[in-house]
C-alpha cells in the first residue's frame, strides 16, 4: 500500500452536481486503489496547509469561472511550497481554453489535462516514467474516467450540492451535432456509446448503497442506436413510471431520471416512439433545448408528442445572446405560455446566457443585444430566480405581452425594474408615469441611440451620459437613469419589504433545486446593477418585491 497523501480541490464557486472527475480519482486512489489518503475540499481551505501532499488535483467548470479556479490554483502551489510537477487541473475549463492557463507564468510547470481520462491513468496523466513519477508505470489498468465515482469525499466537505442523492452517469459520450456555441465537440468529439450503466449503478449500490435519483449526464442521448435498449437497462434497475424510493426512509419518495443535459427535439419530432419510450420511466423533468426560433416546429412537435403519451412536467434550455435577438427570446418563452394554455401541461423555461468557451469572464455581448439588455434581463431573472413560469399572468407580469413591452422593458431604468410596485404603484408612480410617456416618444433611432449610450459605460457613469449627446429628446430621458439617492434607496427598500409580506405569485419556489439548471448567469458581478444598501440585485428577492 503506498499510502501517499492526496489532495484534491474544487473551486470556491457554486455548483449544482458534485466534481465526477475528482469523485473517479478519489477511486484511483482510495482504500479500493493505490491505498492513498485521499483529502477533499472546496475552495481554499487552510486546514490543508502545512502538511505534505504527493500529488494535487484540481477540477475546473464553467470558463467564466477563470478567476476562482486561479484562485484555488495559486493555493495549491501554496500548498505545494510551489513544486509545480505535483500540480494536475482538469476538467471542462481547463479542456475547452488550455492557452489561457499554460500563457500564466507562475503555472509553469502545472500540467493542465484537456479531455476525458479514458486512456490508463499514467498516460491519462502524462506521467513521466524517467522521471520516477508517481504511478508512471500504471499503463495497463483501468482508466480513470471508468472507475466507479468515490461518494465518501463529498463528506468531507460542508458544502451541500442541490443533486447528491443520484447515481451519475453516461450511456454515451460525445454528441452528433457540431453545434457552434457548444464545447461537446471539442471535450468528447463524436458521439459513442459506453459501457452498460447497470455495472455503475450496482457498484454504487455495492460501496455506498443506493441513490434515489438515476443522472443521466448524455449530451444527447435520443441519438444513440442503442436508445431503446438503454430505456429498457433504465426499466430494469427500477426506474419505472411513478416508481417509490424507500431505503432509508420512513415515507417513500418519487424517484427521478433526469437526462440533465436536455434531449435533442429535432429527433424526438421524428417519430412519437422516443417520447412513449421515455414514458415508461421516471423522467422528470422532459428537458427540451429550444436554442433559437429556427427549432419551432421541432420544439413544438416534440412538446405535443409528449403530451400525447402522459409527459406533463417539462423543462428547457433557452440559449440567448448568441445569434438570437430579444424579439427571437420572447417569442420562444411565449410559445410556452400558449403551449401550457393550450394542452394543460407545465413548462419551466431556463433561460441560459451564451458566453463563448473560451472566454474566461461573462462580458460577451451577442451581435443583436446590448449590454444594457443583459443588465435588465438579469434583474427580471434574478426576481424569478431563474425560471422563466408558463403561467400567463405571472409571465405576462414579467416579461410583457408582446415583443414591444418585451423590449420596452429591457430598455426601462433598472430601479424602475427592480422597485416596480414603487414606481407602477406607490410614491414613484408619476415620475414612472413621466418617463413613459417620454420613452414612447422616441424614434426607433433613439431608441437605439439610447441603448447604445446605457450600454457604453458603468451605470454609475451615467449621470455624465446627457453631455454625450446633442439630442435634446434624449438628455432629457437620460436623467431618469441616474442611481437614486441613498435617502430614497432606503424609502423604497422599507416599502419593498413590507411587500414581501404579501403573498407572492407563482414563481420559481414551486421548482425544486435538483430540477434547476447548473448555472443560469443570476450572479454576474460584471453585469450586476449594485445598490447602496446592503442587498445588491445579486441578491435572490421574493418575486411579490420585484415584480
Amino acid at each position: 500500500m503506498a499510502e501517499r497523501n492526496i489532495l484534491l480541490i474544487e473551486p470556491g464557486y457554486k455548483n449544482k452536481y458534485p466534481p465526477l472527475g475528482l469523485m473517479k480519482i478519489a477511486q484511483y486512489h482510495g482504500p479500493r486503489g493505490k491505498g492513498d489518503r485521499v483529502r477533499f475540499i472546496k475552495g481554499e481551505d487552510p486546514s490543508v496547509l502545512g502538511l505534505a501532499w504527493d500529488r494535487v488535483y484540481i477540477t475546473s467548470l464553467f470558463t467564466f469561472e477563470f478567476s476562482k479556479i486561479a484562485a484555488a490554483i495559486d493555493f495549491a502551489l501554496k500548498v505545494t511550497n510551489g513544486d509545480a510537477d505535483r500540480i494536475f487541473v482538469g476538467g471542462i475549463a481547463a479542456s475547452l481554453m488550455p492557452d489561457a492557463f499554460t500563457a500564466v507564468p507562475r503555472w509553469r510547470g502545472i500540467r493542465f489535462i484537456q479531455g476525458l481520462l479514458d486512456k490508463p491513468p499514467a498516460v491519462s496523466l502524462q506521467l513521466d516514467a524517467f522521471s520516477e513519477e508517481l504511478y508512471a508505470d500504471d499503463t495497463n489498468s483501468t482508466p480513470i474516467e471508468d472507475l466507479i465515482p468515490d461518494y465518501s469525499i463529498l463528506d468531507h466537505v460542508q458544502y451541500r450540492y442541490p443533486v447528491h442523492d443520484a447515481y451519475f452517469a453516461y450511456a454515451s459520450r460525445g454528441c452528433i451535432r457540431k453545434c457552434s456555441f457548444c464545447g461537446v465537440p471539442k471535450l468528447e468529439g463524436d458521439q459513442r456509446d459506453t459501457d452498460s450503466i447497470t455495472a455503475i449503478v450496482k457498484g454504487i449500490d455495492a460501496l455506498y448503497g443506493p441513490k434515489k435519483d438515476l443522472v443521466l449526464m448524455d449530451n444527447n442521448i435520443v441519438a444513440s442506436p442503442r436508445f431503446r435498449e438503454i430505456i429498457a437497462e433504465i426499466r430494469d434497475l427500477g426506474f419505472v413510471r411513478n416508481a417509490k424510493f424507500s431505503y432509508g426512509r420512513t415515507v417513500p419518495v418519487q424517484r427521478r431520471v433526469d437526462f440533465n443535459q436536455g434531449i435533442d427535439a429535432r429527433i424526438l419530432c421524428r417519430d412519437r416512439g422516443f417520447l412513449k419510450e421515455l414514458a415508461t420511466i421516471c423522467t422528470k423533468p422532459l428537458r427540451i433545448a429550444f436554442d433559437h426560433l429556427g427549432l419551432r416546429e421541432a420544439y413544438e412537435q416534440a412538446i405535443r408528442f409528449a403530451h400525447e403519451v402522459g409527459l406533463t412536467e417539462m423543462s428547457n434550455y433557452m440559449l440567448y445572446n448568441f445569434h438570437d435577438s430579444p424579439a427571437d427570446l420572447f417569442q420562444r418563452m411565449r410559445l410556452n405560455v400558449a403551449l401550457n394554455e393550450e394542452l394543460g401541461i407545465r413548462i419551466w423555461s431556463f433561460p441560459m446566457r451564451y458566453q463563448p468557451t473560451d472566454q474566461p469572464d461573462r462580458r460577451y455581448v451577442g451581435e443583436r443585444w446590448r449590454r444594457y439588455q443583459l443588465r435588465s434581463m438579469q434583474i427580471i431573472l434574478q426576481a424569478t430566480h431563474g425560471v422563466v413560469s408558463g403561467d400567463p399572468i405571472f409571465f405576462k407580469r414579467a416579461f410583457g405581452d408582446d415583443v414591444q413591452q418585451f423590449e420596452d422593458l429591457l430598455l426601462r431604468p433598472h430601479h424602475y425594474i427592480f422597485n416596480r410596485d414603487w414606481y407602477e404603484k406607490l410614491k414613484g408612480k408619476a415620475e414612472f408615469c413621466q418617463y413613459t410617456a417620454q420613452a414612447a416618444s422616441l424614434t426607433p433611432s433613439e431608441r437605439t441611440e439610447l441603448l447604445r449610450l446605457l450600454s457604453s459605460c458603468d451605470p454609475r457613469e451615467f449621470a455624465l451620459l446627457p453631455s454625450q449627446t446633442d439630442n435634446q429628446r434624449l438628455r432629457a430621458i437620460l436623467r431618469f437613469y441616474r442611481p437614486l439617492s441613498k435617502r430614497l434607496e432606503r424609502e423604497i427598500w422599507t416599502a419593498r419589504s413590507r411587500a414581501m409580506k404579501q403573498p407572492a405569485p407563482e414563481a420559481a419556489a414551486t421548482v425544486p433545486d435538483d430540477e434547476r439548471v447548473e448555472d443560469a448567469g443570476l450572479n454576474d458581478e460584471e453585469l450586476t446593477v449594485k445598490t447602496h444598501t446592503r442587498r445588491t440585485a445579486a441578491t435572490p428577492q421574493p418575486a411579490s418585491a420585484i415584480l
